[in-house]
């Protein structure tokens, strides 16, 4: 009998089982059985995240439950139980029901868990922890995922995201704990269950607030200052708008369509920022009021993504990238101007992100650091810093749309994002300038950057199997070139090492972690890393021209060499 099959009896024959999840899976045809039941998900840094539905490998409450099952079996081996765990969720479907899941799970285990009345944007779980003093955290997610996903995120006591030990001995105890072993709801310990919202919520707001660079930007031009905000019926409608009032925004203008926290996203397939899509409806309301901005947060409301309207009226999209370097830029000049830009300073991004901001914060004497993907390193590098007494944080950043400044939270936030990016917008209004503005003037004063992604996608049931095995085939026989570009420096993130084209190698510096980075003797880069979240192989392009045509040549070559490269 194949493992599936045994798996499938297991859960059918289960007395935890309730009759409703049987009789779906009685249902199922025998391709999808071996979607459900051909192996557990992976516990990894990144949590879990997989379709919603009965069976071991996917997100339902059996398999929420035994994720909290490990994570308490953790507290409990840390004598932390009185120090609790906080919980949040957004607004995607069966998000509540999970959380509250895990709340029993956690009480029975005798951890204490604290839980907010509704959804809450993810870094409103990152400064909750901190906030209350609980050794761990969980959020119910799938960031921007499709509406048939859902996720698990853990979080440690410094607010990141836990670390890859803390995450291995989660999934060892998930190991030794049977699924259908967790304690049911009848289990539960309600006194060990506390709802936690104003405690939370009030402070968190002010720590926005209190990020401002300039406060007098929004009222200057708050008469004619018109936005567009829609939160992708996520959780961001919590909080995004009231910031922005709180900050002088006079004429807010919301997508009413999109408002309401839905789980099944009836507006956007991808209720993904990073797709100008998604922007259909706000850009629609922009022409109708007349504004130049629109801004809309991904579900979690950790990421952030904007449009803005060009000279020629049109609007086009601002990366990622680009925002970050909008936003370094930003905050630097801001407190030049002021003469209060603290001398040790510091900003952080991903190394799969441009290296337009590392050249703006450089040229300004700011010191920049380049970790690996995942907000987590970003958290480390601000926790090392506090830890030394050394070292003031401006602003960290990855590609994806993520951004945070302060240090009240240790994961992206599209809250606090969300405000600074329509203070600079309010900033650049009064010198008659949109943001699109603003990054070709910083592309004329730095040079064009530009960059891609693409995204390889795996089908099958072992894509993690064939994800190592085309990693593998391109450590075993290594480019020499791409797109008609000699290499001259190859990172290998895995071994550690960085080797040149003369042979010279030394440390990367970084943690280990599975991907390959390639410098062209141009100067562009070439990424290639398994997502840690979905199966894909993606690959990011990034390239610096002197003129749009050179940048668009450069770009063009080398995203027919990812394609030729995994066909």
């Amino acid at each position: 009998m194949e493992a599936y099959v045994k798996e499938f009896d297991k859960w059918m024959n289960s007395p935890a089982v309730s009759d409703g999840v049987k009789k779906e899976l009685a249902s199922l045809t025998e391709d999808e059985k071996k979607e459900r039941f051909s192996g557990y998900m992976t516990f990894g840094t990144a949590g879990l995240r997989a379709k919603m539905g009965a069976g071991c490998a996917f997100m339902n409450e059996y398999t929420v439950a035994h994720a909290t099952a490990g994570l308490a079996r953790l507290v409990l081996d840390e004598g932390a139980a009185d120090r609790g765990v906080v919980i949040a969720c957004d607004s995607r479907l069966n998000s509540d029901a999970f959380s509250r899941r895990c709340a029993e799970v956690l009480s029975a285990y005798g951890v204490k868990a604290y839980i907010f009345p509704s959804l809450r944007p993810t870094p409103v779980l990152s400064y909750a922890i901190m906030k209350l003093g609980c050794i761990a955290g969980i959020n119910i997610t799938a960031s921007h995922n499709p509406s048939v996903y859902n996720g698990y995120k853990a979080y440690w006591e410094d607010g990141a995201q836990l670390p890859p030990d803390h995450a291995k001995r989660v999934s060892d105890a998930m190991g030794e704990i049977g699924i259908f072993d967790v304690p049911s709801s009848a289990d539960a310990n309600p006194a060990l269950i506390f709802e936690v919202s104003d405690e939370v919520d009030v402070p968190y707001l002010d720590c926005v607030l209190a990020e401002r660079v300039n406060p007098d930007a929004i009222p200057a031009v708050a008469d004619g200052f018109n936005i567009v905000y829609t939160p992708l019926h996520g959780a961001g409608a919590v909080m995004v708008p009231q910031v922005l009032r709180r900050a002088g925004v006079k004429h807010l203008y919301t997508v009413e369509e999109q408002m309401a926290p839905d789980g099944t996203f009836p507006t956007v397939y991808y209720p993904n920022p990073e797709f100008p899509e998604a922007f259909k409806l706000g850009i629609a309301l922009a022409e109708k009021v007349g504004s130049d901005l629109v801004v809309a947060t991904d579900p979690d409301c950790d990421r952030v993504g904007v449009m803005a309207r060009c000279s020629d009226g049109t609007f086009r999209a601002i990366t990622g990238n680009q925002m970050g370097a909008l936003l370094i830029d930003y905050i630097i000049r801001a407190y030049e101007e002021k003469g209060c830009l603290p001398a040790d300073a510091y900003a952080v991004k991903s190394v799969v992100s441009a290296n337009l901001a590392q050249a703006i914060a450089e040229a300004h004497g700011v010191k920049f650091y380049n970790v690996l993907t995942g907000f987590k390193f970003i958290g480390e590098v601000i926790k090392q810093h506090i830890a030394v007494g050394h070292g003031t944080f401006l602003l960290g950043f990855e590609e994806s749309y993520g951004y945070l400044k302060g240090t009240y939270a240790r994961d992206k936030d599209a809250v606090v994002a969300s405000l600074l990016i329509c203070e600079m917008a309010a900033f650049y209004k009064a010198r008659n300038m949109t943001l699109a503005d603003a990054l070709e003037a910083l592309f004329g004063q730095y040079g064009r950057y530009g960059e891609r992604v693409k995204n390889i996608q795996i089908t099958g049931l072992d894509a993690a199997g064939q994800m190592a095995q085309m990693m593998k085939a391109l450590r075993d026989n290594p480019p020499t070139s791409l797109g008609g570009m000699k290499i001259a420096e190859v990172r290998d993130y895995l071994s550690g090492e960085i080797v040149t084209a003369d042979g010279e190698t030394k440390p990367t510096g970084l943690p280990t972690t599975n991907m390959l980075y390639y410098v062209t003797e141009s100067g562009d880069t070439f990424i290639v890393r398994p997502s840690g979240t979905e199966p894909k192989i993606k690959v990011y392009i990034l390239a610096k021209a002197d003129t749009e045509k050179e940048l668009e040549l450069h770009l063009a070559a080398l995203e027919d060499e990812a394609e030729k490269m995994f066909a």
